[in-house]
């Protein structure tokens, strides 16, 4: 039995805190990349066509190993970063009106 004065101690299993990768890169990106890699070998219906979507693939997939090994969550952070206004007007309330952007913003 632990003492009063100990924290309580959670065990954090290591796969629920671990991001998703396959491959090494963004799950989501790899999988979108397969997808386009046999879209572009079947539609083109060639051996070089196959070729190219080969190539593709590799290459798009070493890239999304890096980015992985650089940072798992890149792809959710950018995507937060592209959400986020240039500017936020400060407001006394919040129905109150816009002051918009300053003009040198632009």
């Amino acid at each position: 039995m632990q003492g009063a004065e100990s924290p309580r101690e959670v065990v954090i299993h290591q796969s629920a805190n671990r991001p998703n990768l396959i491959l090494g890169g963004d799950r989501e990106l790899v999988l979108v990349m397969i997808i386009i890699a046999f879209a572009l070998a079947f539609s083109l219906a060639c051996w070089w066509g196959v070729l190219l979507s080969t190539a593709l693939w590799i290459v798009s997939v070493g890239v999304l190993q890096r980015m992985g090994k650089a940072d798992p969550l890149m792809r959710q952070v950018y995507m937060r970063h592209v959400r986020y206004r240039p500017f936020y007007p400060a407001k006394s309330h919040v129905w109150a009106p816009s002051a918009g952007t300053p003009a040198n913003w632009r």
